[in-house]
């Protein structure tokens, strides 16, 4: 896929539409303490990594592949403390129609619309059991150790993808999968991909789709300046769990097809979603979903 020219990058990105600053003091509180958070997300992922991992698998009754059980099911408890500080320093609030509901979540491909770079952390920490596919250049940061060692990279052959998926729904896991591949444009939408139709076929799984909700998310989306954040709100995730779409009726197309007919299907289901509650949403969006 050819990058985009600085034009084409503004068109779909530009924060122009923002209202002004209300608060400068705690505009500034807030980008630190934004900045702060994302350093201590590094800084905390390589303790995992480094420290944490090998003490599991060396007290794990799980071994050899399933070791990455029980490193996810620490990291999401990680996930939940951090995003726990998040909320008590005023950067990010969190709404869930149904905590109970996302624990109980299994062999499911998880989708999401994508407006920001926490929203993987968030489901994370709700639905416990699960993995999710993550960038390959992911690895050239300080969150190489934990990704390696519990995460499915996009960089392997996507055949190999498919049967590390199918391995880990059949042991009761889930695979988070945001179609649109990265991060929602400010203005505009990105297509659908078809790899999670592919992977959920595959794997002969349900998809559990979730709609990411709340305030606009500038400051943690693509292309956003380190030092900005949501001028006039504190950052609200507000999840809404969606019906669940069966993979019954297109078992029996070819798999071009099917995987087209499910992936229009998620998109339909994610928009529709979005609509519908953004019609009564008091805030100001501007990520797309």
């Amino acid at each position: 896929m050819p990058e985009m020219t600085k034009e084409e990058i503004d068109q779909k990105y530009n924060h122009r539409d923002l209202p002004k600053v209300r608060n400068y003091p705690l505009y500034a509180y807030q980008c630190f303490m934004k900045i702060f958070a994302i350093v201590f997300f590094g800084i905390g992922a390589m303790f995992l990594a480094i420290v944490v991992f090998p003490f599991i698998r060396l007290f794990s009754k799980r071994k050899g592949d399933d070791f990455g059980i029980d490193a996810r099911l620490y990291v999401s408890h990680t996930f939940r403390n951090f995003l726990g500080w998040l909320s008590i320093s005023q950067v990010c609030k969190r709404k869930v129609d149904d905590l109970e509901a996302y624990k109980n979540i299994h062999s499911k491909i998880i989708i999401a619309n994508h407006p920001s770079l926490l929203d993987f952390v968030y489901i994370m920490s709700l639905v416990p059991n699960s993995t999710c596919i993550v960038r390959g250049n992911l690895t050239k940061t300080p969150l190489a150790g934990v990704i390696k060692q519990a995460y499915i990279t996009n960089t392997t052959t996507f055949e190999d993808m498919c049967a590390e998926c199918k391995k880990l729904t059949d042991k009761g896991c889930n695979v988070i999968i945001f179609p649109e591949g990265t991060r929602s444009p400010r203005h505009g939408r990105n297509n659908y991909k078809k790899g999670a139709a592919r992977i959920a076929l595959y794997c002969n799984s349900g998809v559990q789709p979730i709609f990411i909700g709340g305030s606009d998310k500038y400051g943690l989306g693509k292309h956003d300046p380190l030092w900005s954040y949501n001028h006039s709100e504190a950052f609200l995730y507000d999840f809404k769990m969606l019906p669940e779409i069966s993979i019954e009726e297109y078992k029996g197309l070819s798999e071009p097809i099917a995987a087209k007919r499910l992936t229009e299907k998620m998109e339909e289901v994610i928009r529709s979603a979005g609509d519908e509650y953004y019609k009564n949403y008091t805030g100001k969006t501007c990520n797309n979903y």
